[in-house]
């Protein structure tokens, strides 16, 4: 398998020329945000995806897991990716309301996202929960009038609309290029191509991104035989809360920055950069729905190798095509209504020397134990906390 070290190309960069199959197919007019995520497993832990619209370019990132599951710690871990979604999300749509009263915009948002897992990986009860985010606004006293609009901002966002209504995703599964009727998951009809050519992408050259979208900023303690710490979140019995808060603010470019870091387990902090907006024609980072996209996939993906290595069944190699679909943002988007969203599905692609019931099991063990996949299937409230003065 390829690893991040072993490239040349930063973590995030524009893709030169996706092919057709790297695409979404055509966007409904309910759901005309459309995406596709193809996404691969590395080495180790480490994951990449290229996510895609219809049209305009496509970004390659990758991710990785700290020393908590033993992982190089070189890229963001999928909740990471996901909290950026959120986060990004929100404050382009309190930037678009702002601005039609108008109000100012040096504020920041702050964010705190717990998950739970609990349960045994060997008999089947281990289970992925997502509990209610805190969202809270940073800004002077004089700033209330854009804590009222922060209420709409969350419901006009694609995060918005994935937390506050059930979404029961869909599946369909290749093992060794076999199609095979996924098991205990809802299943849909296979429709996409196993995306092949990660080696070959290359960055676009007509586009104008930054080096560094995404950079470490600090590193993860590597510490044994503590909650959280080295290999904590490898073992078959499981029962603890993971806890990461991210933090964002508008750039003088326009960019948003987030910086997110991983309390528990013990996990590194890394900084994001954020184009707001979805319909942006020349794009210099990753859309908020994109890295929604991206952390979800990310996260299925680390449950299937998570519970391979605890069953002791390694696969050869895995793969997935993801599926999603928004409505049009309603602030920042002009639909001036809640965004919506479609269900996802997920195409998966299993090499592996076990048999079929076996991969039939990690598809359905990893949508089970998946934190985000939880966060889709589940009411997940936002908790909008009390305007902070930074002027104190």
């Amino acid at each position: 398998m390829s690893s991040i070290e072993a490239s040349a190309h930063p973590l995030v960069f524009p893709v030169l020329q996706p092919a057709d199959c790297w695409r979404p197919t055509a966007a409904s007019t309910e759901f005309p945000l459309a995406l596709r995520t193809c996404a691969r497993a590395m080495a180790g832990m480490q994951k990449e995806a290229v996510v895609s619209a219809a049209s305009g370019p496509a970004w390659r990132m990758v991710c990785d897991e700290g020393p908590y599951l033993l992982g190089t710690d070189l890229a963001p871990f999928p909740l990471a990716f996901f909290c950026v979604g959120m986060l990004s999300g929100y404050a382009t749509e309190l930037l678009a309301l702002a601005q039609q009263h108008p109000l100012p915009a040096d504020w920041q948002l702050l964010q705190d996202n717990r998950y739970t897992m609990e349960g045994s990986a060997t008999a089947g009860t281990m289970r992925g929960a997502a509990l209610p985010v805190e969202l809270e606004l940073l800004a002077g006293e004089s700033d209330g009038a854009v804590q009222a609009l922060l209420m709409d901002a969350v419901a006009a966002a694609p995060a918005g609309a994935l937390l506050r209504a059930t979404h029961h995703g869909k599946f369909a599964l290749q093992h060794n290029g076999q199609v095979l009727a996924p098991a205990r998951v809802l299943s849909c009809v296979p429709s996409a191509t196993c995306p092949t050519d990660f080696d070959l992408l290359q960055p676009a050259p007509a586009y104008a991104f930054p080096a560094d979208i995404i950079s470490k900023l600090q590193s993860a303690p590597v510490r044994e035989g503590v909650s959280g710490g080295v290999g904590s979140s490898l073992t078959n019995d499981q029962k603890r809360t993971l806890h990461m808060q991210g933090r964002c603010h508008q750039r003088a470019d326009g960019l948003l920055e987030i910086t997110v870091e991983l309390f528990s387990p013990l996990g590194s902090r890394f900084r994001f950069l954020v184009e707001p907006g979805e319909a942006c024609s020349a794009p210099r980072a990753p859309s908020p729905a994109m890295y929604l996209s991206a952390g979800i996939a990310f996260c299925y993906l680390t449950q299937m190798g998570r519970y391979a290595h605890i069953v002791r069944k390694p696969l050869t190699d895995y793969r997935l095509v993801q599926d999603s679909a928004f409505g049009l943002p309603g602030a920042s988007g002009g639909s001036g209504r809640a965004c919506s969203v479609d269900a996802l599905t997920t195409e998966v692609f299993i090499e592996s020397n076990a048999d079929d019931d076996f991969a039939q099991a990690v598809v359905s063990m990893s949508e089970q134990t998946c934190f985000l996949h939880a966060a889709c299937r589940e009411t997940v409230p936002v908790r909008i906390k009390g305007l902070r003065s930074t002027t104190r």
